[in-house]
C-alpha cells in the first residue's frame, strides 16, 4: 500500500446539509463509549477496532467524525487499503467543531 491516501474534507455546513437530505452517511469511528458519551445526531457508529468497510454503503457520499478529526484519516487509510477508493471524505474538527458551532449533540 501506498503511503498516500485521498482525504477529502466536508465543512461543518456541507455534513448538516447532507445529513438533512440523506446525501451522506456521516460514520463516527470513535469507540463505543465515546459514541455512547455523545455523538453527532444521525451519526452511525463504526468504530476502528472493528472497522468493517465492506459494511458501508455505496449509495451515498461516506464521511468520516471522530472526536477532533485525526481518527477518520485511519479510518480512511484502512477503507482505501481496503478496496474502498470511494471512502475518502471526512469531517475535519469532526465532533469537537460540532460543538463548538454550538450544534446539538445525541446521547
Amino acid at each position: 500500500m501506498t503511503d498516500q491516501i485521498r482525504a477529502d474534507v466536508v465543512s461543518l455546513d456541507e455534513v448538516k446539509k447532507g445529513l438533512a437530505d440523506a446525501s451522506i452517511c456521516l460514520v463516527d469511528v470513535r469507540e463505543p463509549h465515546e459514541y455512547a458519551a455523545g455523538h453527532i445526531p444521525g451519526a452511525i457508529s463504526m468504530p476502528l477496532s472493528t472497522f468493517a468497510p465492506d459494511a458501508l454503503p455505496r449509495d451515498k457520499l461516506v464521511v468520516l467524525s471522530c472526536q477532533s478529526g485525526r481518527r477518520t484519516l485511519l479510518g480512511l487509510q484502512q477503507a482505501q487499503a481496503a478496496g474502498r477508493a470511494d471512502v475518502h471524505t471526512h469531517f475535519q474538527g469532526s465532533l469537537l467543531a460540532w460543538m463548538h458551532a454550538g450544534e446539538p449533540v445525541e446521547r
